[in-house]
């Protein structure tokens, strides 16, 4: 099965020029959304993960269910003030401005192997703040996966861990 078979192109969407991959029409699909999963167990187990971090929100939609399959915990990276109880913060740069994520300040226990899920890598840039933040809370991130990559963007460059996609779009 082809994997982009069941992804949408919307094209201008958030902006004109840009062309946005849409997981909806995948996630609608059973047959397609089952076979997605049981290929990102198979890129994913390798990295013996004990917790999948999952960036808000189409993330929470990869790792949750994936965490199920390999028996292991999900956290949620949230942007700021999203999560109750105390949280651990990471501020970076956005091409204009920065953004926060954050996790709960117990969710991750220092030395778990964490690996890191987004729907999409793109630039690189909040899956990278996502790594960071894990470590600053004392995981031990040992790779990350999304569905799909933009891989003309070199978002995976950013990255200091293995990384694996399901797809890839070359432009």
């Amino acid at each position: 099965m082809d994997i982009k078979d069941h992804i949408r192109g919307i094209p201008d969407f958030p902006k004109p020029g840009i062309l946005f991959y849409d997981i909806s029409t995948l996630l609608a699909h059973p047959d397609a959304w089952q076979v997605a999963m049981g290929r990102m167990v198979r890129k994913v187990a390798p990295f013996q993960p004990d917790i999948l971090v999952g960036i808000e929100s189409r993330g929470f939609l990869v790792a949750a269910p994936l965490a199920l399959k390999l028996g292991c915990g999900f956290v949620m990276a949230r942007k700021s003030g999203k999560l109750p109880g105390k949280t651990v913060s990471f501020t970076y740069d956005l091409e204009y401005g920065t953004d926060t994520i954050e996790v709960q300040d117990d969710a991750i226990q220092p030395g778990q192997r964490v690996v890191v899920l987004d729907d999409l890598l793109a630039t690189g840039g909040t899956l990278e703040a996502a790594i960071e933040l894990c470590r600053k809370v004392g995981g031990d991130v040992t790779g990350a996966a999304a569905i799909i990559e933009l891989s003309f963007l070199k978002g995976r460059d950013k990255l200091d861990v293995p990384f694996e996609a399901l797809v890839s779009y070359d432009d």
